[in-house]
């Protein structure tokens, strides 16, 4: 019977050898010892070994038939392993947590993003620009730093030396180019003799012919759309986005950066803006940066001097507003962003990313990826028949220069 099953006699031998096991070893043993199969050896069949009718199969994996430890060597039983505690594994905790950590990200964002669009102050309407020539290829910005007094008091005026002058007027001028072919910035110098178009003065609706003055005297008649058709007539070139500041939007910007590191080749003492500068390498707060950018009198070439300063300036200004030490720390840069849109002054489609565009490729003129020019000069001291002293461009130069940004080609006219 036994060889009839498969069940050899050494088997059986050993079966009945070993010392019965006590059925309340586990749960399984105790249902078979109940229905009167009697306890199966410890011992595992070997490969190719039946098991007698009726006998329960064990577990797989090591164990003496409960499934927990080594098999029992007929000493005292060891206790059952109570269930397990269902419990999140590591792996999902990392990934709620970042998940968690996403989504505060994302509000943080989103409530930023829409705070800053919120000071923005699109005032520019470029859409009552005449005459204006195609769009070109690639972004040009018309940035203009204004000598508004706006949000300065008296001691303010005395202090940082502007003044009280009456009226609007330019303090600089520049054209921002973005392409594929990195970024230029163009300087205009505002005693630019050039043709200002015909217009309708924004007080008395009255036509006013076009005429020849200083390119300043755009923004003082007909304000930053005047300006911006003027520098469209004579460049050709498209503006794509205006942006201006005043004089105290540029002091607070700057002190809320916590100053703008500079290096200067020589001394400056300028009594009419302030300047009062060691050589070498220091900190300007605010006050002492609006001095910087408006002195004159001691470059060789007066204004054309002071915007290769301006340049410099505030290609390292953005440099800084752009670093990691502003973006990663929010207590600096809600304070930069805060003091820097609450007094700029940008056209009515200026979106954020336009405006971040543009202090990044400001800052990529500072980095070397782009260039710092200004506009090709023929006469700096031109005796005009009614503006006095005015800046002649090379027009030669200049129209190639034009035609480089319009076409976002390669810049080959730096001077």
């Amino acid at each position: 019977m036994n060889g009839m099953n498969g069940w050899s006699d050494d088997t059986e031998q050993r079966r009945l050898s070993e010392p019965p096991l006590p059925p309340e070893l586990s749960p399984r043993r105790q249902a078979a010892a109940a229905s009167g199969i009697p306890p199966q050896p410890t011992r595992r069949p070997a490969p190719g070994d039946r098991l007698p009718p009726g006998a329960i199969p064990q577990p797989s994996g090591p164990g003496d038939g409960d499934g927990y430890g080594p098999p029992s060597t007929g000493g005292t039983p060891r206790a059952a392993r109570p269930p397990r505690t269902p419990r999140w594994s590591t792996r999902r905790k990392i990934g709620y947590t970042a998940l968690g950590l996403v989504v505060v990200l994302l509000a943080v964002s989103v409530s930023t993003y829409f705070w800053a669009d919120s000071k923005v102050r699109r005032e520019v309407d470029l859409s009552k620009v005449e005459d204006r020539p195609p769009t070109g290829k690639g972004t040009n910005y018309l940035i203009v730093g204004s000598d508004s007094r706006e949000g300065l008091t008296k001691e303010d005026e005395k202090n940082l030396h502007t003044g009280a002058a009456e009226g609007q007027r330019t303090d600089s001028m520049m054209i921002l180019h973005t392409g594929s072919n990195g970024a230029t910035m163009m300087s205009l110098p505002r005693d630019s003799y050039v043709t200002i178009p015909a217009f309708t003065g924004q007080q008395s609706h009255k036509r006013y012919a076009a005429s020849t003055h200083k390119l300043n005297r755009a923004y003082s008649d007909g304000g930053p759309e005047l300006l911006t058709r003027t520098v469209e007539y004579n460049t050709g070139i498209h503006i794509d986005h205006y942006a201006e500041i005043g004089f105290a939007g540029f002091v607070n910007l700057v002190n809320a950066l916590g100053g703008v590191n500079m290096c200067l080749d020589k001394p400056l003492h300028d009594k009419a803006s302030g300047a009062d500068f060691a050589a070498g390498c220091q900190k300007l707060n605010g006050q002492q940066s609006l001095a910087f950018v408006r002195q004159r009198h001691q470059e060789a070439d007066q204004d054309l001097g002071r915007m290769r300063n301006q340049q410099k300036f505030l290609s390292t200004l953005a440099h800084q507003a752009a670093s990691p030490s502003t973006i990663l720390n929010p207590f600096k840069l809600y304070p930069v962003i805060g003091s820097g849109l609450d007094t700029l002054i940008v056209d009515k489609k200026m979106s954020l990313k336009d405006l971040a565009s543009m202090f990044w490729a400001m800052k990529g003129v500072t980095g070397g990826d782009g260039h710092s020019l200004t506009v090709p000069i023929a006469n700096a001291n031109y005796m005009t028949p009614n503006d006095g002293d005015a800046v002649k461009w090379d027009m030669t130069k200049a129209k190639t220069l034009f035609g480089e940004l319009k076409n976002d080609d390669k810049v080959t006219v730096t001077k």
